[in-house]
C-alpha cells in the first residue's frame, strides 16, 4: 500500500501533506515554491510509493470554481503528463486557510509564527487530506 499525497496548490507556493503507509494518518510535510513542486513531486514518487494524489479544488461560497482554478488546471494536466501512473482527485478546499489559522491559535502557536503564510499552506494541505480521508471512510 502507498501513501496518499494531498497538494494545497497556489500561485507561490504549495503546502504539501503526506499519509503514513497504512493511509490512517495525515501530516504536513513541506511547502514548496509551485515552481519546483514537478521536480519535488517526482524526486518524492521515487523514493515513495504513492497511490494518490488530492488537490484542493478551489470553490466559492455558491459552489462554483474560483478563479484559481485558471491556473491550477494547467498544472493538473502537467501532472498528468509527468506522473501518468498516479491518479488524481479533487478535494473541496473552502475554508481551509480559516481552519489552518484556527488550528494554529488553538496549537498556541505565537502571532508570528501564525503569520508564517508556508505553515499556513503545509497545515491546508494537511485539512485536505483529512478530509478526503473521513469521506472514505
Amino acid at each position: 500500500m502507498g501513501r496518499i499525497l494531498a497538494l494545497d496548490y497556489g500561485r507561490k507556493r504549495t503546502g504539501v501533506a503526506v499519509t503514513d503507509i497504512l493511509q490512517i494518518i495525515a501530516n504536513g510535510l513541506i511547502t514548496v515554491p509551485s515552481n519546483a513542486l514537478p521536480d519535488f513531486l517526482l524526486q518524492y514518487v521515487a523514493k515513495e510509493s504513492v497511490d494518490l494524489i488530492v488537490i484542493g479544488l478551489p470553490k466559492q461560497l455558491n459552489n462554483e470554481l474560483s478563479e484559481s482554478m485558471s491556473y491550477i488546471k494547467p498544472f493538473v494536466e502537467r501532472l498528468k503528463k509527468i506522473l501518468p501512473d498516479i491518479p488524481i482527485e479533487f478535494v473541496d478546499e473552502r475554508f481551509t486557510s480559516v481552519l489552518a489559522h484556527r488550528t494554529m491559535l488553538e496549537a498556541g502557536l505565537k502571532k508570528k509564527d501564525r503569520q508564517c503564510k508556508e505553515l499556513v499552506d503545509e497545515i491546508s494541505a494537511t485539512i485536505i487530506l483529512q478530509s478526503y480521508m473521513e469521506s472514505r471512510r
